[in-house]
């Protein structure tokens, strides 16, 4: 895979594209918000790091024209600032993830991997098969069972998107682990057996039913 750190320290410039190198990720280097738009458009990358601290354009500058310029890459915040009201307005701007300043490298390279795979999962389910009466609208963002949205929490729509964009077809368990609770290492693995129990009750009322494939994971099917 194919990293754009934009990060203007040269020991921190040269440590993480070492050591992300040796993990297989392609680490390209800018130093200077002005460049950072020229070079993410010319590179093409899976991921962005970008750090908020920047010579010239700031890293929250670099994001709010990077997304109206059309750059839907995923983007992952590394900054010395700590606080919450940061990380909020990171967030609002744009970025798909932050990570405070000193960071482990071991979890950098898990939330740049998430990210990834997040945003492939993403460009998946833009458009997904009809099951049950269940369907996908990605205008909205919203699953519709015929006519009405179906009122789901942001884990239930994740877990229900990834299970319709395999209908018939089992889903592992970690891998909707991965989807529901994305760089969230707190989390519990039995917690995704929470969310499908909730999920399998608000279904009840439609044509497609949740099944437990036992050593196999999750399938969604559409009723006979």
């Amino acid at each position: 895979m194919k990293l754009l750190l934009v990060e203007d320290d040269p020991s921190m410039q040269t440590t993480l594209q070492r050591t992300l190198g040796r993990r297989q990720i392609d680490v390209r280097i800018c130093g200077d918000g002005a460049q950072a738009l020229a070079q993410w458009q010319a590179l093409e990358p899976d991921v962005v790091a970008l750090d908020l601290s920047l010579p010239g354009l700031d890293g929250l500058q670099v994001l709010a024209q990077a997304r109206a310029a059309g750059l839907r890459t995923p983007v992952l915040l590394l900054t010395a600032r700590g606080t919450v009201g940061d990380r909020i307005v990171g967030l609002n701007a744009g970025a798909d993830d932050y990570l405070p300043k000193p960071f482990d490298l071991d979890e950098l390279e898990a939330r740049i991997r998430a990210l990834k795979r997040r945003h492939q999962g993403a460009e998946a389910t833009a458009r997904l098969p009809e099951v049950g009466g269940l369907r996908y609208e990605p205008d909205s963002g919203a699953i519709y069972h015929r006519a009405e949205v179906l009122e789901l929490t942001p884990r239930e729509l994740a877990l229900l998107k990834a299970l319709m964009a395999k209908p018939g077809h089992a889903v592992s368990k970690e891998r909707l682990f991965e989807l529901v609770f994305p760089g969230e290492a707190d989390v519990q693995y039995e917690a995704i057996e929470v969310v499908v129990y909730r999920l399998r009750k608000k279904l009840a009322a439609t044509g497609a039913t949740l099944m437990t494939l036992r050593g196999l994971g999750y399938l969604l099917r559409e009723d006979a």
